[in-house]
């Protein structure tokens, strides 16, 4: 499995684009959509035929207001493939009522369809090879994680929220682990830190952690965030701060 780091910032991080994944298969998969991300998408790959689903974390601007620029592009650009939109319940409505805000009437116009799929805590869902979990954060508003499998590796990715016990069993034994990482040392609004992080990943036999979302201004830090990370005793655990658009492969 292979995956691009599309964007790895905050809300509102002025210089790195939002938290979102894109997972590549069979299956073109791509996590998140906020306000920065289709540009981050585009660049990549311009073809409008390219993605074959959206999952959503959570009804956070920053996390799904790309998608109307996205949509319309599509169509634009001829797109006629079904494009698959994951989401927790009531989203739906959120997406349709964006689009119609910022492109008026453009719905009817499109030639392919947008099919929603609702789905809840604990629930498995199967998208071609992949086989999707779920489980809540504790966030501002109502955030499921995401486990990806394809029988061979799995990912996990946090959205938003720190975790619970319920996304510590979701995220156990997984090869990779996607979790925002607001702070360095505390808890604040429903984000994690990156030393819980850290002790969790561990505990729990995560192979690599991807530390994203970082808050802005901790960002400038960097350099000794990552001294101080090198100097923690992280046995076998594997710790990356990912840019925007990096690759990285699950071997």
């Amino acid at each position: 499995m292979k995956l691009i780091f599309l964007g790895v910032g905050e809300a509102f991080d002025n210089n790195l684009p939002n938290n979102s994944l894109l997972i590549l298969s069979d299956t073109k998969l791509l996590l998140d959509c906020g306000y920065s991300i289709p540009q981050q998408l585009w660049k990549y790959n311009e073809d409008p035929e390219f993605l074959d689903a959206i999952y959503l974390s959570h009804p956070h601007a920053d996390h799904y207001f790309g998608l109307p620029a996205l949509f319309v592009r599509m169509w634009e650009d001829n797109r006629k493939k079904p494009l698959t939109i994951i989401c927790q319940k009531d989203m739906q409505k959120l997406i349709e009522q964006a689009l119609e805000i910022g492109y008026k009437g453009f719905k009817e116009k499109f030639e392919f369809s947008i099919n929603f799929i609702e789905v809840e805590a604990g629930q498995q869902l199967m998208i071609k090879e992949f086989v999707l979990n779920f489980a809540p954060t504790t966030h501002s508003a109502d955030n499921l994680a995401i486990k990806i499998c394809n029988g061979e590796n799995c990912l996990c990715y946090s959205g938003d929220g720190m975790f619970n016990q319920n996304t510590v069993v979701l995220y156990k034994n997984s090869d990779l682990l996607v979790h925002e990482a607001y702070l360095y040392d505390e808890q604040k609004i429903g984000h994690a830190s990156i030393q819980d992080l850290i002790n969790m990943a561990i505990n729990n036999n995560i192979k690599t952690l991807a530390l994203t979302h970082i808050n802005r201004n901790l960002r400038k830090q960097i350099s000794e965030i990552k001294d101080k990370i090198s100097q923690l005793d992280a046995k076998d655990l594997n710790i990356i701060i990912p840019e925007p658009l990096e690759v990285f492969k699950i071997n």
